[in-house]
């Protein structure tokens, strides 16, 4: 870790910052709040109006943009924190649905940095902190964070929230939350606060989460017990205990889990804020869009570029490719880090794939194309083309591809945050 000496850059440019931020720590991670908390404490920010969580192991991105559209909608200043990002870091901090600019992002590291005072913090934690401060600044009325990691033990956790919404567990960073999704449960239940409303927007909770919310006596709303949702065609149903709507449009997000993602905001925002319009939930999620989520590109070729990392992604995108695209000659593009339970991950898409090409994404942590291959064939009854980068993969999927296929680059942001920047360069 650093010691006091550490010297941060004096340069305004935001790449030079994040270098040496990647500096500060071996592990990106690191247990413990007391940290983060003392710098929070010097800053000494302004707390905003609203302060939502937004932790689980799928779907956090969807529901903090959801959420986002539902408070621009009423009239409110909101801010989001998200990560990872898909291309840039500035999307991990946006303000009024923009990115921040990248002086805005390095003012705000500034900061961190001035009342830090040797305290140890990691690559997440000091950008955690500088969203924070940026956020005060622009004095957001509403805060959406979602939760990098777990819940418990996360830097956004050093901010109590108001309310939180915990999207659904399965199995995913299991070196850091635990081996079985009781344990894991029990990280992310440590978004909970005392008495505040939380939302879990899918059926059974996990045991663990139950018992927390009972001891805290948190208010916990569960997706099938304490409201249902169900959809039909190109639209959707919702009932609560206060009103029920129907006929309400699908939001500009695709994948049929998404309407599970708008039940939980829905829910959580109207137990905060009271009953809205349904023509105002319409427009508030109509054009959604979130980079590297089910995101159709059409060039030359037609992409899906879905950032499934782990076992329970890949079953929502399994699941969207058979309600979306039946019928239709299907070509992976795969890349995966070595850490992840790729089994897992393969099980749910193997069968739907006409074609494989394993892909090494840019990362220390990447399994080679080669060995993914290797394990693709091994559950696959068919070839698979290896290629050493995302760009090489997609140049033979765009040579192997037919007019009507469907090219899906997936298995993680490595892979789909350079596969983005080569098929839309402006992004």
């Amino acid at each position: 870790m650093p010691n006091s000496q550490d010297t941060a850059p004096v340069t305004d440019s935001l790449a030079v910052w994040l270098r040496w931020l990647e500096t500060l720590s071996a592990h990106e991670i690191e247990l413990g709040l007391e940290r983060v908390q003392t710098v929070l404490q010097r800053l000494d920010l302004p707390r905003p109006r609203r302060v939502l969580h937004v932790a689980g192991t799928n779907g956090k991105g969807s529901t903090v943009a959801m959420l986002e559209a539902l408070y621009l909608q009423r009239g409110d200043s909101v801010a989001c924190y998200t990560s990872p990002h898909v291309v840039r870091y500035n999307e991990r901090m946006r303000i009024q649905g923009q990115v921040l600019e990248d002086a805005e992002i390095v003012a705000s590291l500034r900061r961190v940095e001035a009342v830090r005072d040797g305290i140890p913090l990691t690559y997440f934690e000091f950008g955690t902190l500088a969203a924070f401060v940026a956020f005060a600044l622009r004095r957001a009325d509403v805060w959406v964070l979602e939760i990098g990691l777990g819940g418990r033990l996360d830097a956004v956790n050093a901010l109590d929230p108001d309310a939180a919404v915990i999207t659904n567990i399965s199995l995913d960073h299991c070196d850091w939350l635990g081996p079985d999704t009781e344990s894991i449960a029990r990280e992310k239940a440590g978004v909970m606060r005392r008495g505040i409303p939380v939302v879990y927007a899918a059926a059974q909770p996990p045991a663990a989460i139950v018992r927390i919310a009972e001891e805290l006596a948190a208010r916990l709303y569960v997706a099938g017990r304490d409201y249902e949702v169900s959809a039909e065609g190109g639209s959707w149903s919702y009932s609560g205990a206060e009103f029920s709507f129907t006929g309400l449009r699908k939001p500009g997000l695709h994948g049929r889990f998404q309407i599970d993602n708008a039940a939980g905001a829905l829910t959580l925002y109207t137990l905060l804020e009271g009953v809205i319009d349904p023509a105002t939930v319409d427009r508030a999620f109509a054009r959604l869009r979130l980079q590297g989520r089910m995101q159709r590109i059409d060039t030359t070729r037609h992409w899906l570029l879905d950032v499934a990392h782990n076992p329970g992604a890949a079953q929502v995108l399994a699941a969207t490719l058979r309600e979306e695209y039946p019928g239709r000659r299907l070509i992976f593009v795969m890349g995966v880090l070595a850490d992840k339970d790729l089994a897992g991950i393969l099980q749910p898409v193997v069968a739907l794939a006409d074609a494989w090409i394993a892909v090494t994404p840019a990362n220390p942590r990447a399994l080679p194309a080669s060995a993914l291959a290797a394990r693709i064939a091994n559950v696959a009854n068919i070839p698979c083309r290896i290629a050493n980068s995302v760009a090489e993969g997609l140049g033979i999927a765009e040579r192997i591809a037919g007019d009507d296929d469907l090219v899906v680059v997936t298995g993680s942001f490595f892979t789909v945050g350079p596969a983005t920047e080569v098929l839309v360069p402006a992004a």
